[in-house]
């Protein structure tokens, strides 16, 4: 699934190729993409001007207008959406918008779990995420880790706790931190709050810098890969040596998920 930085990364290349200009064609190949009916999106999204492409968690919002009535395009990826400019329609193409200056902002999404929504109001859903982890502060964050209860792998997995955080980043946050995944997210005490949110900070901030992460399918809105995969310290490395100690990496199930970690880095 796109995180925080794969999400990033398309709306940055969305931002400089789309805003400012005006739809000038929608077309859901799949219906079953939009939350409401397709073909009326698609005719209220023709003619609307983009005025603003931004992320909001993994979600992408759309400030389309039109005579300054303001529509919002909401767009959650999930497991494999993503936007190619001028890209090439395929059979995995479930819409395609047509640009003005004729260029083109095509999605793909093999499995068919992103979802579009254009509503005249932000979606309530959006209200019930979590601060974003770039933003928080220090103190914040600790303020937020010191009344919740349980594993701490799970609270940052959690939207309603911070937007974005997904498991590539939550583990490698947590080694540079030197978190155990199971530590209780109430037993953290302030310094150890402060290198973990630095440690996010960093993580997400070096993987926007890589191009976010190709483990599938995701590709940036130029068609590009990213390469912050090959910068992991833990994730994914199931019985290879930690790069700091030597001990063997190990994986666990934390809330379904795959966690990875160094017993001896990561100490509870």
């Amino acid at each position: 699934m796109p995180e925080l930085p794969e999400v990033e990364v398309i709306v940055r290349g969305l931002r400089r190729c789309a805003v400012g200009r005006r739809i000038s064609r929608a077309e859901f190949l799949w219906s079953g993409l939009v939350i409401g009916d397709a073909q009326r999106t698609a005719n209220l999204l023709q003619g609307l001007t983009i005025c603003q492409v931004r992320r909001y968690g993994k979600y992408i919002l759309i400030d389309v207008e039109e005579r300054r009535q303001r529509y919002y395009l909401t767009i959650h990826l999930r497991m494999t959406g993503n936007f190619i400019v001028n890209g090439k329609p395929g059979p995995y193409t479930r819409a395609i918008l047509d640009l003005e200056d004729g260029s083109t902002l095509v999605y793909h999404d093999i499995r068919k779990f992103g979802r579009w929504q254009l509503s005249d109001k932000l979606p309530a859903r959006l209200s019930e995420l979590g601060p974003e982890p770039l933003e928080i502060s220090e103190d914040e964050f600790f303020n937020l880790l010191s009344v919740r209860r349980g594993m701490i792998k799970a609270l940052l997995l959690n939207q309603e706790f911070v937007r974005g955080l997904g498991n590539i980043y939550a583990d490698e946050a947590l080694f540079r931190a030197r978190v155990h995944p199971r530590t209780d997210s109430s037993r953290i005490g302030p310094k150890r709050a402060r290198r973990l949110h630095r440690s996010i900070n960093e993580v997400l901030l070096d993987a926007i810098e890589a191009g976010g992460s190709t483990v599938n399918n995701y590709v940036s809105s130029d068609g590009m890969q990213g390469y912050f995969q090959l910068q992991v310290l833990v994730y994914g490395k199931t019985g290879k040596p930690c790069q700091v100690c030597g001990t063997s990496i190990r994986r666990i199930i934390i809330s379904s998920r795959s966690t990875h970690f160094c017993s001896k880095c990561q100490r509870k």
